[in-house]
C-alpha cells in the first residue's frame, strides 16, 4: 500500500483530504506544519507527500526545497488557495496563486492544484505519480 503525507495548517482541509485518500486504499498521515511534515518523513517514508504552500513559519516552497533533499524519492504535489487570483487583486506587493504554484514547481513539485479543486481533480494529479 501507499504511503501519503497531508501537509497543512488548516485542519478541515488536512482532515477533508485524509477521509478522500484513505477510501482510496492509501495509508494517509497529516501534518500542521512544516516542522512536523520534516519530523514525519525522518521517521517514515511517504511516496507522495501534498504540501501547501502559504502555512505560518516555513513555508511550503522551503518544505519542498527540504523535502527533495531529506526524502529525493518521495513525490510531491502542492496545493495553494492563497494569493491573488485575478488582476484586479493587484497591487506592487500582490503575489498570485500561480506564482506561489509555479515556485513550487521550480523547487521539486510534482504537480500543482488551486485550491478549492475536485476530488477527481486530485486523483488525476496523483494517481499517475503513485505509479
Amino acid at each position: 500500500m501507499k504511503r501519503l503525507l497531508i501537509v497543512d495548517d488548516e485542519p478541515f482541509v488536512r482532515e477533508a483530504l485524509k477521509r478522500v485518500l484513505e477510501e482510496e486504499s492509501l495509508i494517509v498521515a497529516v501534518a500542521a506544519d512544516a516542522t512536523a511534515a520534516l519530523a514525519e518523513l525522518q521517521r517514515q517514508a511517504y511516496d507522495l507527500v501534498i504540501v501547501d504552500i502559504i502555512m505560518p513559519g516555513m513555508d511550503g516552497v522551503e518544505l519542498i526545497r527540504r523535502i527533495r533533499t531529506q526524502s529525493p524519492a518521495a513525490r510531491i504535489v502542492a496545493i495553494s488557495g492563497g494569493g491573488n487570483f485575478e488582476l484586479s487583486g493587484y497591487g506592487p506587493d500582490a503575489v498570485t496563486t500561480r506564482a506561489y504554484l509555479a515556485a513550487a514547481s521550480s523547487v521539486g513539485a510534482d504537480g500543482v492544484l488551486t485550491k478549492p479543486f475536485e476530488t477527481a481533480e486530485l486523483d488525476a494529479l496523483i494517481r499517475p505519480l503513485l505509479q
